[in-house]
């Protein structure tokens, strides 16, 4: 029978093997993707670039159909994501608390290619609420720069485009809050 010997070594390859299968599970690579999500870096508006336009026909799964022109004048926040994506899994949960608070003062857009019942099977499961669209056409040129999910963007009241985020962010905390606070009284 081979003897076993706990050495530096041996706890290092087991730290590894550990990390690696943490990573491969999906619910834990979840829990550390929000771990490790930063508060995205906003624009100046000096320094944002402008939503050309607003014409832009969403298909509503859980809520009304709209043309995005309804939301010129506001603040919108919109969230393109899908529910294979583990990245966009991650920053859901901070971003269903950042929704629950300001749902009333500011646009939400979420947007995916997945059919009703595929998203509805997936926020049953976590107990999300968010109001979730389909493209019927061609999005604002600003939200063509990536293919990559989720990829968010907060749009002010004057067409800025202050924050475009690829990649899982923190939503949630309190440097977005702030902004968001500012936004919608401008």
């Amino acid at each position: 029978m081979m003897n076993f010997k706990l050495n530096k070594k041996s706890i290092s390859n087991i730290v590894f093997v550990i990390a690696i299968l943490v990573l491969l599970y999906p619910p834990s690579r979840e829990w550390f993707m929000r771990q490790i999500a930063f508060s995205p870096s906003v624009e100046t508006k000096q320094d944002s670039k402008k939503l050309s336009t607003y014409n832009w026909e969403l298909k509503g799964l859980n809520t009304t159909s709209i043309n995005f022109q309804e939301f010129e004048n506001k603040v919108v926040f919109v969230n393109f994501w899908a529910t294979w994506c583990p990245p966009c899994r991650a920053e859901m949960p901070m971003i269903q608390k950042l929704y629950n608070d300001y749902k009333d003062k500011i646009e939400f857009v979420f947007l995916t290619n997945e059919d009703w019942e595929t998203v509805d099977l997936f926020f049953k499961k976590n107990n999300y609420q968010l109001p979730v669209y389909n493209s019927l056409s061609t999005p604002p040129n600003a939200f063509l720069e990536t293919n990559s999910i989720p990829a968010t963007y907060l749009i002010d009241k004057q067409r800025n485009i202050r924050i475009s985020k690829v990649g899982a962010a923190d939503w949630n905390s309190t440097k977005i809050r702030k902004l968001l606070d500012e936004l919608i009284l401008e």
